[in-house]
């Protein structure tokens, strides 16, 4: 801004004067932020006094924090979507409910430029003891671009780009945009916030509302700028690919025009039974099931057993519905897939990936799993520890009368040299404990 207006006001006092107290405004999303963005910007949390690079005749200057209110209905915000339980604390105390995204125009003026790190999730009060959290990031963008601004450029977590608790509307606008300019991937949120762990990384963008085409696309780790491309975020309909090389490797499986295996794979709770699940035996019993559970093998009455009854004599794998390995690359992306026999079920801890006629297809289908090649396919889509069927959809359903290994595989889709290296960068190899 300096350097922009040189020619227009020639006095760098004047200038200086001008670009602080009517171009450069803030809002604090609490007090102790307001008083910080005061000392960073002003050089004084107090922008009257004489320490402030230039003076204003409040104490705030451009940088406001005002209290404001959630809008309860039903006993949610009807703004953010956090329960009444979890936010009404009194007025002695932060109530998270944030002036740009509950009060709307806030200064009730047309920006050029909008920049924020938001808030990136509130408790909803879910999950148990209220370790559940709801993403509240996405409606701070949301709010930024109503606000009709020429350029946008938020940090968020990366999670959107194919998860995230109640996103689909919000990823589904992103992906249909053609107004990003940039993208910036960080799979690893410590190289951005070293002491705050962030599952699935950290990304920030620019958004431009006189650009039409393509976004650079570029993923940084360890301060190094590993990949850039050229690309729509939308080219993989309802999911964003993090990997810049993975697109042509995407693209050769596809070519098969095979089905996919995320119609085979089951919903949370399999059979029903939550996890922790407490009605179980440790010996075995007459006429009960063995049952899979978290970290342990036990037995469980068939009563207990609401759901897919008739998966129950059949062969079945199995793998964990949650697994996380840390942040950086290569990742084991799932855990080690299990065999189990006729007459077993699973809790919610696991997912069912199959369901098969004989051991000789069940141990087929469990091999084809821990290749490289089927963990990558799933890893694109994973951005998280959770696992759900979607995050399948790439993967091929291919015959389990066939034991698959990635050589064949590689060769099945014509994976070359440098491709596969790739995918060695990415997929470690699985261990035997996982």
């Amino acid at each position: 801004m300096m350097v922009g207006l040189e020619q227009a006001i020639p006095n760098e006092e004047e200038r200086r004067e001008h670009i602080f107290k009517k171009m450069l405004y803030g809002i604090a999303i609490t007090e102790l932020t307001g008083l910080v963005s005061r000392r960073s910007l002003y050089y004084s949390k107090d922008a009257s006094s004489d320490y402030s690079i230039v003076q204003f005749k409040d104490k705030e200057g451009n940088i406001t924090y005002k209290r404001t209110e959630h809008d309860y209905v039903q006993g949610k915000c009807r703004i953010c979507g956090s329960p009444y339980e979890n936010l009404e604390r009194g007025d002695s105390m932060e109530n998270y409910a944030y002036q740009f995204i509950h009060e709307g125009e806030v200064f009730n003026m047309k920006f050029d430029v909008i920049i924020g790190n938001p808030p990136y999730q509130l408790q909803d009060g879910g999950g148990g003891r209220g370790s559940s959290a709801i993403p509240i990031y996405q409606i701070f963008v949301e709010q930024a671009f109503r606000l009709k601004p020429r350029y946008v450029s938020m940090i968020t977590p990366s999670r959107w780009f194919t998860d995230g608790k109640g996103l689909q509307e919000f990823r589904t606008k992103m992906l249909e945009s053609t107004n990003f300019r940039n993208l910036v991937d960080y799979p690893d949120s410590g190289d951005i916030f070293p002491s705050v762990e962030i599952k699935g990384g950290v990304s920030y963008f620019l958004w431009d509302s006189k650009y039409e085409g393509a976004c650079q696309v570029s993923r940084v780790e360890k301060g190094v700028t590993v990949s850039t491309s050229q690309r729509f975020l939308g080219e993989h309909e309802d999911v964003f690919v993090r990997l810049n090389e993975a697109i042509p490797i995407i693209a050769k499986v596809k070519s098969k025009s095979e089905p996919t295996l995320e119609g085979n794979i089951s919903s949370r709770k399999p059979f029903g039974m939550p996890s922790p699940f407490h009605d179980f035996e440790k010996v075995e019993k007459k006429g009960y099931l063995k049952l899979y559970q978290q970290g342990s093998v036990t037995w469980v009455d068939p009563k207990y057993v609401l759901t897919n009854t008739d998966w129950i004599p059949k062969w079945k794998v199995l793998v964990s519905k949650a697994y996380g390995a840390g942040e950086g690359y290569p990742h084991q992306i799932i855990g080690k897939p299990i065999v189990a026999e006729p007459n077993s079920v699973c809790t919610e801890t696991y997912l069912v990936c199959g369901v098969f006629d004989n051991k000789k297809q069940a141990e087929n289908f469990a091999s084809y799993m821990s290749t490289k090649f089927f963990r990558f396919l799933v890893g694109v889509l994973k951005a998280t520890q959770n696992m759900t069927k979607d995050k399948f959809k790439l993967v091929p359903n291919l015959d389990v009368n066939t034991l698959w290994t990635d050589d064949i595989l590689f060769k099945r889709y014509g994976i070359d040299t440098s491709e596969i290296e790739f995918i060695n960068s990415i997929v470690r190899d699985m261990r035997e404990d996982s």
